[in-house]
């Protein structure tokens, strides 16, 4: 964690140990998915520390007086990895771990909406699981050309829920929404800018300057016009609230069942995964 003395009201932010934090001039709070919890592949995973953190970030953000912006970015090789398999492997089996887990992935999308703090994204290389909750729910999201956004649910077996069925539609329209979420096609930066699903897509080096730009452009805005406009246009996202409350509801019903646990077996020996067949 960055130190103290970077930070507006410290006491807010001291427990955070996944989520490194940094002040810039003009109330911009920089907050990094940071790589000390990277798997293999040098990308930050969600691993339990960081959903949790993940979920908690956006009410301490709304409550802090010395930040009016936001922004959120992955470090090393990319903005975020999907769900760390030993967590989901135990909300396969525990129901305590999976109503936790639940309850987390419900709030991370919740908290970043309301939110009245503009909320800036740069994204760069996979942009997967927890973190891509808040890199597309965020107010202003900025991908590099090359980034990768995969929504990985229906690969592990089970339904795509998180942030999916309150946003994908509503950015990108229901046929592209169901092309991607169904198929986990994954999305370059530069497809997603075209259909919607991203702000803006900008080389990969200009993507955190950029991000940046933004943010410093929104802090020096008027604070009671840019937030009440965050908070009618995001209406729309909180009149989806009952579709998203479904989708999540049946995503943690499925870690329950059989096709998940091949989903990580198969995840965990590289290979296509092999789901029995189903009569719903």
């Amino acid at each position: 964690m960055a130190h103290e003395s970077q930070l507006s009201n410290p006491a807010f932010y001291s427990h955070y140990q996944s989520l490194r934090l940094r002040r810039h001039a003009h109330g911009i709070l920089e907050i990094v998915m940071s790589g000390e919890g990277a798997n293999r592949s040098g990308l930050s995973t969600a691993n339990a520390q960081m959903h949790r953190e993940l979920a908690e970030i956006w009410r301490d953000v709304d409550r802090d007086p010395d930040v009016r912006v936001a922004l959120i970015r992955g470090e090393g090789k990319g903005f975020s990895a999907g769900g760390d398999l030993q967590l989901v492997e135990q909300m396969a089996t525990d129901f305590a771990v999976r109503t936790r887990v639940w309850r987390e992935a419900r709030d991370l999308v919740y908290n970043v909406i309301n939110c009245g703090k503009p909320i800036v994204s740069a994204m760069h290389g996979p942009a997967v699981g927890a973190g891509l909750v808040a890199g597309l729910l965020a107010d202003i999201s900025i991908a590099a050309k090359t980034a990768r956004i995969i929504d990985g649910h229906t690969r592990l077996g089970v339904a795509a829920g998180d942030h999916a069925a309150i946003v994908w539609p509503l950015l990108c329209g229901m046929a592209k929404a169901k092309y991607y979420l169904l198929l986990c096609e994954p999305v370059s930066g530069e497809e997603a800018e075209r259909i919607g699903l991203v702000s803006l897509a900008v080389d990969e080096q200009d993507v955190l300057p950029k991000a940046l730009d933004v943010a410093q452009r929104l802090a020096q805005g008027s604070q009671t016009a840019i937030r009440w406009t965050k908070y009618a246009l995001n209406n729309w996202l909180r009149s989806a609230g009952p579709a998203f409350d479904t989708s999540l509801a049946l995503e943690f019903m499925g870690f329950a069942g059989p096709d998940v646990r091949e989903g990580v077996t198969s995840l965990r020996e590289r290979r296509a995964p092999d789901f029995p067949a189903g009569d719903l």
